[in-house]
């Protein structure tokens, strides 16, 4: 469970993100959008520990942001692949750092991801589709008591992001691991967040929360819903953008 009372960062005198609240349960998914520049990626470095310059409390089931103490995953938007390791290593990268020699390469998980044929290979050798493949590989093989995702398909073409995006959706079904996740697309929030967080420009507050009964649904672009959600949340993104008038 992701507990949020509060949150406030500054980078020197500037406030980049205010009075950030939010709760999310065990086993869900938050898609959070807003403005570039909004704090969302801050966010993010506060939930993975990263960023402990705040002030306001932040709890992940109880405790503080911890690498050291808690297992967090992190797929930030190039994929973060190291290119002098090969696929294999690049997937064992964080078991090993958590489990050192305990840790087995999960065959069941690469073969779902149809990286079988590809262990021996480069970053450099795979197509974008690919290396998100074996970034979701690294992240999952974890069982991470969370999961934090920058805008990960992003970089990828319009088909491919969809297919990432149902792979995502599959393998969050087999886990069901708590997730945050940052995107710019209001398609892709209504599909992969079961609750969607509107952030203002800067400096970031939480506009609105919405829980969205489309998550996860393929077809959900054809449901009834679809239309005045997807115009509701263009309507909460512009008012947004416009902070100072919130």
């Amino acid at each position: 469970m992701i507990q949020i009372e509060n949150l406030f960062v500054q980078y020197g005198k500037q406030n980049i993100l205010e009075n950030i609240s939010l709760n999310l349960p065990t086993g869900a998914v938050c898609a959070v959008i807003g403005p570039s520049g909004c704090g969302k990626s801050t966010l993010l470095n506060v939930l993975a520990g990263l960023n402990r310059s705040y002030s306001g409390n932040v709890l992940i089931d109880g405790g503080a942001p911890s690498p050291k103490t808690q297992t967090i995953g992190f797929i930030p938007q190039n994929y973060g692949l190291l290119p002098w390791l090969k696929v294999r290593e690049n997937i064992m990268l964080g078991l090993k750092i958590k489990r050192k020699g305990r840790a087995r390469l999960p065959q069941e998980l690469i073969a779902s991801l149809g990286l079988d044929k590809l262990l021996e290979r480069y970053p450099k050798e795979l197509s974008g589709g690919q290396q998100q493949r074996v970034s979701l590989a690294r992240a999952f093989a974890l069982n991470a008591d969370l999961l934090l995702m920058d805008e990960p398909f992003s970089a990828l073409d319009a088909i491919t992001r969809e297919e990432m995006q149902d792979v995502f959706i599959n393998l969050w079904q087999k886990q069901k691991v708590t997730t945050v996740l940052v995107t710019h697309y209001v398609e892709e929030a209504l599909y992969l967040g079961q609750k969607i967080a509107v952030m203002t420009n800067s400096p970031g507050r939480i506009y609105k929360i919405i829980d969205n009964p489309l998550f996860g649904d393929r077809n959900f672009r054809e449901r009834e819903q679809f239309k005045s959600l997807s115009s509701q949340l263009r309507l909460y993104l512009k008012k947004a953008g416009r902070n100072n008038e919130i």
